[in-house]
């Protein structure tokens, strides 16, 4: 019985378990459920925001965007109005220049206008005045054939016959004038053309080109110098070709020579034996040997601090060592490499003023007197021997007509040429560049125009280009064409018979005539 009890609570016991475990699975399966429920809104919560977010960072990012884009319209808007302000500023300014081109046209038509009507009537009275003189010389002609009894062509027969013999007389006597006046000024010609020869194979002044002083440390250094029965002065002079001159001058010798580099060269090989102290003929061949190899270095150094000093590149190695030859090379005290560079800015910028090219300018003035480099040992003017040079070594034709006509040997054939003779003149002749007080210069320059302006028909002379040309204007009622001519002769020959000068001296008589008339 108990166990038949206990078999009846089995179903029991197991139905409340299942119910157990089914109401505990329900709760487990809700709480489950609950929480995912929770989670799953809290997740769209947080996606709601982050979406708000985003949406608020695009709205910014596109505000930002929208910003941008109006602040770079409103700039080039702004760009763009003023610069159609500018453009119209522009049309406005060129409208005016129109508007005064316009009116100087008119003007101008106006005037030629009233010029051409007064050149009608001019003509008209010229005409009138040609048909008077015509009648006049025709009545004349007629009452001389009745005074004289003798017809026209006789008459003319006669004065022919009259002027020729008068001609045939003034011709005999102008050739007489003109041989005695040649041996007047033969000598005097004579003596310029050995000065001028002179001048190239010697130089300018002799107390500062010829002449070099070597300071001694003593006296007894003389006596070394000159050797044993003057076998080392001999050996030096030898290998220099510069005479030595020893005297009673204290603790110096004197170098002298017409050449400046075989100087120059001879100074730098005695400075070095005597700080050697080893003086005999084998050490001053080898001494002197260097001191030209040296020479040449200095000579090329000197040569491209030049080309660098103006800015010009480009130049072959000879002609730069000339230019460096320059350096010892003067003109009427004057020194030549200087003076090329004086004369290459010059041109420089006057050619630069001119728009022309600036360059080639400089380039022709630094080469103009290249040819000074090597004119002692060369025949010829320095000109046409500068211009050998530079045609040697493929210069511009520019540069090569600049020199060849930088002392008017030929016409220039470019501007640039014009203007390295206009440096040229303004280098070597103002006031301090050579050999010439500024009170000397002024009186030549006063004694030039004094002589042009003691002729008759002179109206006023200018000296000009610092005393190389000087222009002569003439009263045209004084003075024809014919004797303009005739009349410049005559100046330049007495300038020549009474003044010293260097160079050249152009005489220009300007015959003018102008006729003036007033519109009403």
């Amino acid at each position: 019985m108990e166990n038949a009890q206990l078999l009846g609570l089995f179903p029991l016991v197991g139905m409340l378990f299942f119910l157990l475990g089914w109401y505990v699975s329900r709760r487990i399966s809700e709480g489950k459920v609950s929480k995912a429920e929770r989670l799953a809104k809290r997740i769209i919560t947080d996606a709601e925001k982050e979406a708000e977010i985003k949406v608020r960072e695009a709205k910014l990012e596109a505000k930002d965007e929208w910003y941008k884009a109006k602040m770079k319209f409103e700039q080039e808007t702004q760009e763009k109005r003023v610069e159609i302000q500018r453009l119209e500023r522009k049309l406005a300014e060129r409208e005016s220049n129109l508007d005064r081109k316009v009116d100087i046209l008119s003007k101008k038509e106006k005037e030629n206008q009233a010029r051409e009507k007064n050149i009608v009537a001019r003509e008209r009275a010229v005409r009138a005045k040609d048909a008077e003189l015509s009648r006049l010389i025709e009545d004349q002609n007629r009452q001389l054939e009745r005074i004289a009894g003798m017809t026209s062509d006789e008459a003319k027969q006669l004065l022919m016959s009259n002027l020729e013999t008068q001609a045939r007389r003034e011709a005999a006597q102008l050739v007489k004038d003109i041989k005695d006046k040649a041996q007047m000024t033969a000598d005097k010609e004579a003596k310029e053309v050995i000065v001028s020869s002179i001048q190239r194979c010697a130089a300018d002044h002799t107390v500062e080109s010829t002449v070099s002083v070597v300071s001694l440390p003593n006296d007894e250094m003389k006596g070394r110098i000159i050797g044993r029965e003057g076998r080392n002065i001999r050996s030096f002079e030898t290998a220099t070709g510069i005479d030595v001159i020893v005297d009673d001058t204290p603790e110096a010798v004197i170098l002298s020579g017409y050449d400046p580099i075989r100087r120059e060269v001879a100074k730098m090989a005695l400075e070095r034996l005597i700080l050697d102290g080893r003086i005999h003929p084998g050490r001053i061949e080898e001494t002197v040997t260097k001191a030209e190899r040296d020479m040449e270095a200095i000579i090329l150094e000197t040569g491209e601090q030049a080309c660098f000093d103006v800015g010009v590149d480009g130049l072959h190695p000879e002609i730069i060592k000339l230019l460096g030859r320059l350096r010892y090379r003067t003109s009427y005290g004057q020194n030549v490499l200087q003076h090329s560079k004086e004369v290459s800015t010059l041109a420089s910028l006057m050619a630069a003023e001119l728009d022309l090219d600036s360059k080639l300018a400089k380039r022709a003035g630094l080469l103009h007197d290249i040819g000074k480099a090597v004119d002692r040992y060369t025949e010829g003017t320095h000109s046409q021997i500068g211009y050998e040079i530079a045609q040697k070594y493929g210069e511009d034709p520019v540069v090569l007509n600049s020199i060849l006509a930088h002392h008017e040997d030929v016409a220039p054939s470019s501007l640039i040429s014009v203007l390295v003779q206009a440096a040229d003149a303004v280098s070597g002749a103002r006031p301090g560049a050579r050999r010439e007080t500024l009170e000397g210069y002024i009186k030549r320059l006063e004694r030039l125009e004094e002589l042009a302006d003691s002729f008759r028909g002179v109206g006023k002379a200018y000296a000009i280009q610092a005393g190389r040309e000087i222009r002569v204007m003439v009263e045209q009622e004084k003075v024809d064409d014919a004797q303009a001519t005739e009349l410049a002769e005559e100046i330049a020959q007495k300038i020549q018979a009474e003044m010293e000068y260097p160079g050249q001296i152009k005489v220009t008589v300007i015959r003018e005539v102008r006729a003036v008339g007033y519109a009403k």
